[in-house]
Order: structure tokens, then sequence, then C-alpha cells
């Protein structure tokens, strides 16, 4: 079967299983009584929801220049309120914002070598611009911190645009699936028994249930889109425990409880993307693919 079939499939399986979801979840939120202690929350998320997913969509459904385009949207954002949680200067903060634009548009216009090269040079500017100023005191923490910003946001978005128009569609509605069946876990299954345990010290919060219901919710997602695979399924998996976690200790060294406070039910765009982040270097790095 080829690759060109398979991601047509995932494309048009994609608005119903998408609007499905949407539609019962605007139904259930409207329906929960007043003396439910998250309804207002569950409404504001669920609104963001309905809002996101015509953007993805549409613009994975643009073909490359759509993902581009949305690659570099989220990175400056992204980058922008990483680049303020890592206490980073305007020399980083211009690596970063670059890099958001020009790692996603060349991968676009010319993938291979020449993303490769741009990534060297990237690099190269994110170290110098801490070693020019001569910063002997947090010169190497500002440093690295770019350089893990610039794998984590612009490096990562990139797969939107070097993946097939499938995979990235599959792995970016998996990823929102997974996020749901998590909250869902957590809230049904985390309250005792063995999968109430925390999963990690960074956000003790998250349980070993909330990985159960990511784990059906994502499995779920790519069987309903025709692209379930074990491989990209545990690909997909792992990125979105792995990016939440990532994501809490970069907030808890930076005392911060959001990335940002603009996004409804959410709070920032990373604490909306660090799941499809992870999940997307996974799925490059795997190599797998529709």
């Amino acid at each position: 079967m080829s690759a060109a079939f398979l991601a047509g499939e995932v494309a048009a399986r994609a608005l119903p299983v998408v609007g499905g979801v949407l539609g019962a979840g605007g139904v259930a939120v409207a329906a929960l009584p007043a003396r439910v202690r998250m309804r207002a929350e569950l409404r504001r998320r669920w609104r963001t929801w309905a809002l996101a997913a015509p953007l993805f969509l549409g613009a994975l459904f643009l073909g490359r220049a759509g993902a581009c385009a949305l690659a570099a949207g989220l990175g400056v954002v992204a980058v922008a309120e990483y680049a303020r949680m890592a206490g980073l200067g305007r020399g980083e903060r211009g690596v970063l914002g670059v890099a958001a634009v020009a790692l996603p548009a060349l991968a676009w216009a010319a993938p291979g070598a020449d993303a490769l090269r741009l990534a060297g040079v990237l690099l190269l500017a994110a170290v110098a611009v801490a070693v020019l100023k001569g910063d002997a005191a947090t010169g190497f923490t500002r440093a690295s911190r770019t350089l893990f910003g610039l794998v984590w946001i612009p490096v990562a978005l990139a797969g939107l645009v070097l993946l097939s128009p499938g995979t990235a569609l599959a792995v970016g509605i998996a990823v929102a699936f997974g996020d749901v069946g998590a909250w869902c876990g957590g809230t049904a299954l985390g309250r005792v028994g063995p999968l109430a345990r925390p999963l990690s010290a960074l956000s003790p919060n998250k349980t070993w249930a909330g990985v159960v219901g990511a784990a059906a919710a994502t499995a779920a997602a790519l069987a309903a889109l025709g692209a379930f695979s074990g491989l990209l399924w545990a690909a997909v998996l792992a990125g979105a425990v792995l990016g939440d976690l990532v994501e809490s200790m970069v907030k808890r060294e930076a005392g911060v409880k959001d990335a940002g406070t603009w996004l409804p039910g959410f709070g920032g765009l990373l604490d909306r993307v660090d799941s499809l982040l992870f999940a997307l270097l996974f799925v490059m790095v795997t190599g797998v693919a529709l």
C-alpha cells in the first residue's frame, strides 16, 4: 500500500473522527451539572480544542506549505514562552526565534543536508551569544538552555514538515487524544490502588492511571485513523508521557505553574504542545512513517 494512499486515508478519516469527538465532548461538557467542580475549566478547554482543531487540521490539509506555516507559528510562540521561563537574554531569544522560523522553512524548501547545515549554524550561534558577551557567571547555563530549547522546540516542530502528511496528522491527533485520555484515566483510576502511584516526582499529580488512559486513547485514535502500528503507537505514547514530564521539570526549576496565561483552560502554548514535541522527535528518531 503506497504512502500517498495511506496519507489520503488518514486525512479522509481525520475530519469525522475529530468532529465526532469534539461534538460528543461539547454535549458532555454542556450537560455537566453546576455542582461539578471543574465544569467551567472543562468548558474552557473544550472551546480551546474547538478552535485549535480546525487550525491544525486545516494547516496540514494544505500540505507541506501549511505544515511549515503551522510549525513556524507554534515555534515562535513556544520559544518565547520557553525563553521567559529559562531566563534567557535577547541574544538567545533571537537565536531561538530565528530557528523557529528558519528550520521549518528549510525543511520545506530543501530537506536534508541543507537543514543539517542550518542546524549546525544555529547551534554555534546559541553558544556564541554567551561566549561573545564573556559571561563567566551564567554563560554555560544560558548556552545549555538555549541548545536544549533549539532541539526541544524548533527541531521537533520541523517534524511536521519532514514527516509525511499522513504521519504528521496521525501523530498530532493521537497526541491530542492521549492528553484527554491521560486526564480521564487519572480521574477515574488514579485515586486508589497501584495505578494511583505518582509517575514521577517532577509532577506528583501525574499517575500511572494517566499513562493507562493515554495508552488506550492514543491506540484508539490511531486505529480510528487507520494508522495504527505498534511502533508508531509506542513512539507517540512515549513522547506524550516524556514531553509532559520534561515541561514539568522546566516549570519547576523556573518556579511557575504554567508556561503562560493566554490559552484558556491550558495556560500557555507549551502546556498544550509539550507532548507533541517529544512525540514528533520519537517518531523521527524511530523512522516510523505512514
